[in-house]
């Protein structure tokens, strides 16, 4: 599912969703230098198979192409647990750089060594992308700017991407009926992530926020698309005047009944290298790796 979403001189942003994963990817261009960036793209994993495909990342690329585009940035919103990327795959495909928030070297710290990775098959410096994105740095996208926003608190590594009036904002938020993201992970932290939302919150009431993840009800579609004043006026976890003790209380306790990502082993030791599948063994077969009773510990 895709549809354009233009307003005046704001960026070009054509939302893809992935009902697998609920995750959406966003093509998001400057329609006068018909330069483009690619956010938080999804590579196709069936975990029963253990089969990886391109269909969602080739319909981003076919959007692309149709457009005429020029793919100047592949951006992460951060490492993702409940999908593996695709970032590595379009970079070949169509060039462009591969960014995410300087806070993955703390992700890649923590799941390394959980992985078993050594030194030499995943560094934990953040090398594998091409760039590291710092709180507050921009950049440009044609005649745009990106501003990045750091977003800590689901995850240690979270930013937002402003461009314009809009702002991708990852799993921070969810639409306003659905809350919050999680913060159990190693790095999560629901104190932080009330201070990261009160960030969001300060952006003019009109910013449009677009989220990384929708899960609509039998019948419904999926809406990526909602606001700062929606939010502050709706949100499930945290409206404008909820406070910070009464948010970490309730986070905390929806977070203890949580299950585990059904993706979380194989998308982790993925998106820590930047989308990047390991590389065959002399039988020319890549393996992903399983921790046993590490995942889930309390």
């Amino acid at each position: 599912m895709s549809r354009a979403v233009q307003a005046g001189s704001a960026p070009a942003i054509t939302p893809f969703h992935d009902a697998v994963t609920g995750t959406f990817t966003y093509l998001v261009a400057d329609p006068a230098t018909r330069c483009a960036a690619i956010i938080d793209p999804v590579l196709d994993y069936d975990a029963r198979a253990g089969r990886t495909a391109t269909r969602s990342a080739e319909a981003v690329l076919a959007a692309l192409r149709a457009g005429n585009l020029t793919l100047e940035w592949i951006l992460e919103t951060h490492a993702h647990a409940d999908h593996l990327s695709a970032a590595a795959w379009l970079a070949a495909q169509a060039g462009g750089r591969v960014a995410i928030g300087e806070g993955i070297r703390d992700v890649q710290r923590v799941f390394a060594p959980l992985y078993g990775f050594s030194a030499a098959e995943c560094p934990q410096d953040g090398s594998q992308f091409d760039h590291l994105l710092a709180d507050g740095e921009t950049f440009p996208l044609g005649g745009l700017e990106v501003r990045v926003m750091a977003l800590p608190g689901h995850t240690s590594d979270g930013i937002a991407y402003l461009v314009g009036d809009a702002a991708f904002i990852g799993d921070t938020l969810f639409m306003p009926e659905a809350g919050s993201a999680r913060t159990d992970f190693p790095g999560g932290d629901a104190g932080r992530l009330y201070d990261s939302v009160q960030r969001l919150y300060s952006l003019p009431a009109a910013t449009r926020l677009f989220v990384c993840h929708d899960y609509p009800a039998d019948g419904q579609a999926p809406r990526c698309e909602t606001s700062v004043d929606a939010q502050q006026r709706g949100n499930l976890h945290l409206r404008a005047g909820t406070t910070r003790e009464e948010f970490v209380a309730l986070r905390e306790a929806r977070d203890a009944g949580l299950a585990l990502p059904a993706l979380i082993i194989p998308a982790l030791q993925v998106n820590i290298r930047a989308g990047a599948l390991p590389a065959p063994g002399p039988s020319g077969i890549a393996y992903l790796r399983t921790p046993l009773d590490v995942f889930g510990r309390a």
